[in-house]
């Protein structure tokens, strides 16, 4: 049935692409070409039990799960959940401000001074536990009305806990990171905040991946982000959801034709602003954000939970005319992919810069046709502060299916490298390390080639020079072209590669692209080479703060070193931080400026 038909039938038509929503009724041309999927229901909030519900039965997962990241993605503000010092005793200058945190009576505060600025917060939520730990709350004590955003809305404070160094810092990606100077200044808040510049409320902007809501919430509350990879196309009734699920929000309306069509987006609208703590199963990402409601496995074992939704207001359509309601490859990968798609920052070949899209960047490669998030990723065991896998169990995820390079000789064949050396293994040259996570550059998930023409004639990161930091392009493209038959653009090359003698490792961290010259200044500290170090140094001095970190602590590893020995600190501005770099150069590059020995 084409949609354009069904949509003569009944006009307000909401189209997503993998989800279409409907208001009025589904059209009878819909009714007899797609697949009911009522009477019963998984995805309402009264078809959820709560992850206590699944201890009993479900022991280990549940202790498993227990110590996940997920379970504290966030969490009501308590002393069990608060990671960060609150004792009073620490501070953060910044700006020319100073930051403290401390606890009353009746919970945890954030304060800001600054010349005459005084500023308080009250700490209402966390955020995450496993590198860093940010916070949500609402001005208690500032120069704004009682009717503000600030004091009304529960949105992110802007410093957060880092949990290694046990270290009050600034938070970042709130939304765009900006250079110094244009970055937020938490003593200074706005009096018009815009949301998602200056302002993130935390309902609406991260709760609806953070929280376990019902899926029928889910589905209007981030529609994308369930669109994009659904296993079929989901048709939902979006009117008598509504009308059944939210009484609250339905009001006194008598039949959804009565609702004027600009106004159906109040709806949603208004359920994106709900908060959690309220109104979602959980808060954290608990057993039923990929189960769906378990209410009825609960009350009786013998049925068991199905994986693909369904709803008496929702319809499906298949290629095949039939539901897969089971542990299908893309039931399970969708359940990964209600939450980490999305849009970031890229590099030349598409894949993003830095973490919590791993599902969009996974779906630029074709390998996830076979592959499921669950062959690496155990679903209910927290991968910990390092991978947990040995480097042979990662290449035997690749060689289930490549059973072509299951032979050491076959191997050593295909990646000129020794058997067992970090250069024969499948991960280092077709996952490379170019994403920026928490707090380490970790592995991208698009798995591509070594020999992509889009990264190395954009003069992007690439699989060689991230281990062999010090070596020239020119060195990386002799050994493709010799191992592999690969050519690329010369004109390219010699556009983007202005000083081909240099080490490529020594071009990023000199790139105009911000998220090229952190990778370059990690894999120059990966490697762990020295006379990188003027170029780590400058990076030291990067206007943009995450750069400015995630150097400090590969050159603290690399050296054996703490910079704050020598005064530095990430967040420092440019002024403050003068004096440390110079330092720093006259003690690790001498009178030279070149690397001491």
């Amino acid at each position: 049935m084409a949609l354009r038909e069904a949509r003569e039938a009944n006009p307000r038509f909401f189209n997503y692409g993998g989800i279409v929503f409907w208001w009025d009724a589904f059209p009878e041309p819909l009714r007899e070409a797609a697949i009911a999927t009522g009477p019963q229901s998984n995805m309402h909030r009264t078809d959820y039990a709560g992850p206590d519900s699944c201890r009993e039965c479900h022991q280990e997962n549940y202790e498993q799960w227990s110590r996940h990241p997920h379970r504290h993605m966030n969490a009501l503000a308590t002393a069990e959940t608060v990671a960060g010092d609150f004792s009073g005793e620490q501070t953060i200058h910044y700006l020319g401000g100073e930051a403290s945190f401390y606890r009353e009576a009746d919970g945890f505060r954030m304060k800001l001074e600054r010349d005459e600025t005084r500023i308080v917060y009250e700490v209402r939520q966390t955020i995450g536990s496993r590198f860093f730990q940010y916070y949500v709350g609402r001005l208690i004590e500032g120069p704004f009305a009682a009717d503000h955003a600030y004091r009304t809305t529960n949105h992110v404070l802007p410093f957060g806990y880092w949990l290694d160094r046990r270290q009050w810092v600034p938070v970042v990606h709130l939304g765009s990171e900006k250079p110094d100077g244009e970055r937020d200044d938490p003593f200074a808040p706005p009096p018009h905040p815009r949301e998602g510049e200056n302002f993130t409320p935390y309902a609406s902007n991260c709760s609806t991946c953070h929280t376990t809501f019902p899926l029928g919430d889910d589905l209007t509350r981030k529609p994308h982000q369930l669109a994009a990879h659904t296993p079929f196309r989901l048709h939902w009734n979006m009117a008598d959801y509504f009308r059944e699920a939210h009484p609250e929000l339905w009001g006194d309306l008598e039949h959804p034709a009565d609702l004027p069509t600009p106004e159906i987006d109040r709806l949603p609208q208004t359920l994106m602003e709900y908060e959690a703590e309220e109104h979602a199963v959980t808060l954290g990402v608990s057993c039923e954000a990929c189960h769906l409601g378990c209410q009825q496995h609960a009350r009786n074992p013998r049925r068991r939970p199905k994986f693909h939704p369904h709803s008496p207001h929702l319809l499906v359509q298949t290629n095949s005319g039939e539901l897969e309601e089971g542990r299908t490859h893309q039931n399970l990968n969708w359940a990964c992919a209600r939450c980490h798609v999305g849009d970031r920052p890229r590099f030349a070949a598409g894949m993003s810069t830095w973490n919590s899209v791993e599902y969009s960047d996974a779906m630029l490669g074709s390998c996830y046709s076979q592959l499921k998030c669950i062959d690496c990723h155990a679903p209910h065991q927290a991968t910990g502060p390092t991978w947990p896998r040995s480097p042979l169990e990662d290449d035997a995820s690749c060689t289930r299916c490549h059973t072509q390079y299951q032979s050491a000789d076959a191997i050593a064949r295909h990646t000129h490298h020794p058997v067992d050396s970090s250069g024969s293994r499948c991960m280092n040259c077709h996952m490379p390390r170019i994403n920026e996570g928490l707090q380490d550059v970790v592995r991208t998930h698009t798995i591509f080639s070594p020999t992509n023409a889009a990264m190395m004639e954009a003069n992007h990161p690439n699989a060689c020079n991230l281990c062999h930091a010090d070596q020239p392009i020119d060195w990386t493209l002799e050994h493709l072209r010799e191992w592999y038959d690969a050519t690329f653009s010369e004109e390219a090359i010699a556009t983007a590669y202005p000083h081909r003698d240099d080490p490529a490792a020594a071009g990023w961290m000199k790139s105009d692209y911000e998220p090229v010259r952190l990778v370059g200044a990690d894999a120059a500290c990966r490697a762990g080479s020295r006379e990188l170090l003027p170029e780590l140094i400058e990076m030291l001095d990067d206007p943009f703060l995450l750069n400015r970190q995630f150097t400090a602590r590969g050159l603290e590893k690399m050296l054996d070193i703490r910079l704050d020995d020598y005064g530095y600190r990430f967040y420092m501005s440019p002024q403050e931080r003068a004096g440390p770099l110079r330092l720093l150069r006259s003690k690790l590059l001498g009178s030279a400026g070149q690397p001491a020995p």
